[in-house]
């Protein structure tokens, strides 16, 4: 009875001792818990500690460079060889400055911006040359997304295209076994809203070029001698920025024929001419850009513009004939919901004289008109409509014309 009343005893005790055990190691798991935890938070409030006073840091900069002397902008006359080069502030005053030799020489070129310490005007850092705002908003930094399969009615003009513009950009080295100078531009000439401006997109999409793309009514400024400006920095825009693409709609507006006696403005014009035409003829090489030209009146350009060397080629775009008119239906339709039975030849044959631009509005009222009436899908009598609708409006234009 003895041996078994400690045998229990001894049970009991084992049974407690585990149980502390349990208890022991529960507290340690927490404990442990706690730990890593806290250690978590250390390791995070480090870490903002860190960037706390990365920031502190960024910030002393800052204020120690609004402490420093601002130093003077100016511009760039003439580069001598002992290093110095003549500079121009904006009041006007010229003045031979030094610059160090941890300056590139090769990037002090007249027109460079230099920045000067204002105790003895040495030269500090230099920067790119000056734009002006409205020559560099002209340039579109990425590729236009027509391609030639948007273009319909139009196979000869494309291939006359590629060939002056495409082939020497993309394969140079084809004129160079020849023994031939690629030709140096193209002018596209024909009625409004036949193709021009998708010509010249569609080429600079293929070349994976930049396109930059105004109107020549832009070159004319009330200012003398900005026009002729304007254009010698749209040409550099187009050096620094290839392959590019440049095209200029509505070239005859400063294009045109001159006269012996002129007003003011239209010698403004002429000297805009005159730089354009430099610029044409490739005094300094254009390296690979591409020059589109477009008019809707070819007849009032200037001889001297038209000659070979400056725009080699001019190619005639004009409105589709009938195939081509399908094709441009066609072209247009891809996307829209039509009934299967529609007749685009038919519809092609009474669109005799529309250009390109008007099918695509035929196309686009169509499709309004079936919105209109509630319908998902368009059928013939909705093109009939609009084309009734484009004949009507082009009449009341012309009315007020």
């Amino acid at each position: 009875m003895q041996g078994d009343s400690m045998e229990s005893l001894e049970d009991a005790t084992k049974e407690e001792l585990i149980e502390s055990l349990k208890e022991d190691n529960n507290k340690i798991e927490e404990l442990s818990e706690k730990i890593r935890s806290l250690e978590g938070e250390q390791l995070k409030s480090n870490v903002n500690n860190r960037q706390l006073e990365g920031k502190i840091r960024e910030l002393k900069g800052e204020i120690n460079s609004f402490k420093k002397t601002p130093l003077i902008l100016a511009t760039v006359t003439e580069v001598f060889d002992d290093k110095q080069v003549g500079i121009q502030g904006n009041v006007g005053h010229e003045f031979l400055v030094n610059y160090p030799g941890s300056i590139n020489k090769d990037l002090l070129e007249p027109g460079s911006r230099v920045a000067l310490n204002q105790t003895n005007l040495t030269v500090v850092n230099v920067f790119p040359k000056k734009k002006d705002k409205n020559i560099t908003a002209m340039e579109i930094e990425e590729r236009p997304n027509v391609t030639y399969e948007d273009i319909g009615g139009l196979k000869y003009q494309i291939v006359e295209l590629r060939e002056t513009v495409e082939l020497p950009i993309k394969h140079p080295e084809i004129f160079e076994e020849i023994g031939i100078d690629p030709p140096k531009g193209i002018l596209l000439y024909g009625p409004p809203g036949t193709g021009k401006t998708l010509l010249a997109k569609a080429v600079a999409n293929e070349t994976k070029a930049r396109f930059i793309k105004l109107v020549a009514s832009e070159f004319v400024n009330k200012y003398l001698g900005e026009g002729s400006r304007y254009v010698r920095e749209v040409f550099e825009l187009a050096r620094e920025k290839t392959p590019t693409i440049i095209f200029i709609d509505e070239i005859d507006a400063i294009g045109t024929k001159r006269m012996g006696e002129t007003s003011g403005a239209d010698r403004e014009v002429q000297r805009t001419l005159m730089q354009l035409l430099a610029e044409l003829d490739g005094f300094d090489s254009r390296g690979d850009v591409g020059i589109i030209g477009a008019t809707n009146r070819p007849d009032i350009l200037d001889d001297a513009l038209l000659r070979p060397g400056r725009f080699d080629r001019t190619i005639e775009v004009p409105n589709p004939t009938k195939n081509g008119r399908k094709h441009i239906l066609e072209i247009h339709t891809k996307r829209m919901k039509v009934e299967d039975d529609i007749n685009f030849d038919k519809i092609s044959e009474i669109t005799e004289s529309f250009s390109g631009a008007d099918l695509k509005a035929v196309c686009t009222e169509a499709g309004m008109f079936a919105i209109r009436n509630n319908r998902k899908i368009v059928i013939t009598k909705d093109f009939l409509d609009a084309i009734d609708k484009i004949i009507e409006s082009s009449r009341a234009n012309l009315q007020l014309k």
